[in-house]
């Protein structure tokens, strides 16, 4: 992978291949940043990886050789056949390869174990991870992402979280394995990047209904995030009561919260809320 940034130019160049940023095509040409990614998913021979957005195939090549089989799901057209010479150049076409032309947010991922690893167009980066956590019939293992290095940052920021480090917090545990500037791209970002690595729970950290507990309070407290818990979930019918006995003080702001302390909040706002706003 040592000349991986003169490669892609160069295949690019030949096939006159001009990348739309508008959805969010940059493709990594940094061989070291790419390395990273592969090692940070700890795959096995035996592992089902999922790639979105694969565009030409430079991480698909690595991925191929690490896993048992890789299924990549690419929503520009032309990149289909291109991702094929580009993965073929220097071997026979692969027999561990699936590529679908879809939209990776309406394709239903594998029932049986697999992990993701992908460098995603980042404007889909809250939707994916809804998407793999919440509308999959199984969770994914773990997801290695390249993706915007702010909202690693804040997926990770358990002192000032937001709906994502929640949302992350309650399947898994994240890390921030590298960061990675523009210039590692062709065309270069506007933002810098981090790859981001999730370790996957085995089952949620609780039930289903309690999730959608969750996802429901936190709507609400995040709506206001500047406000107090009193004048969000407190306003609601006996709020002040219950936020006292998950005892959380009714001065915080949503924030500041743990995950124990929503799925607390959740559990006693959840026993009767008959009379609750939706």
């Amino acid at each position: 992978m040592a000349d991986l940034a003169q490669e892609i130019r160069q295949f690019c160049s030949r096939h006159g291949l001009k990348l739309n940023t508008d959805l969010g095509q940059h493709f990594l040409t940094d061989a070291s940043v790419l390395q990273r990614i592969v090692e940070a998913a700890h795959l096995t021979t035996q592992d089902h990886v999922v790639e979105i957005g694969p565009g030409i195939g430079a991480l698909t090549r690595e991925l191929l050789k690490q896993s048992k089989h890789v299924t990549a799901i690419e929503l520009d057209e032309r990149m289909l056949p291109l991702l094929m010479q580009f993965v073929t150049q220097h071997t026979d076409a692969p027999t561990n390869l699936t590529l679908i032309h879809e939209n990776a947010l309406h394709v239903p991922f594998p029932k049986d174990p697999y992990k993701i690893v992908a460098n995603i167009p980042y404007h889909i980066t809250s939707p994916l991870l809804r998407h793999a956590f919440l509308e999959s019939a199984t969770t994914p293992q773990s997801m290695t992402l390249l993706i915007q290095r702010e909202v690693a940052e804040k997926i990770c920021d358990t002192e000032n979280a937001g709906l994502l480090t929640i949302l992350v917090g309650l399947f898994g545990t994240p890390n921030i394995i590298a960061l990675v500037p523009p210039q590692s791209f062709l065309p270069p970002p506007k933002v810098d990047s981090a790859v981001l690595h999730i370790e996957c729970f085995s089952a949620p950290l609780t039930s289903t209904q309690i999730l959608n507990e969750i996802f429901r309070l936190t709507k609400i407290a995040f709506g206001q995030k500047r406000k107090m818990l009193r004048n969000t979930l407190g306003a609601f019918p006996g709020g002040m009561e219950r936020l006292e006995r998950a005892s959380v003080a009714a001065s915080r702001r949503p924030q500041t919260l743990s995950i124990a302390e929503w799925i607390r909040l959740a559990e006693i706002f959840g026993e009767d809320r008959s009379h609750d706003p939706s």
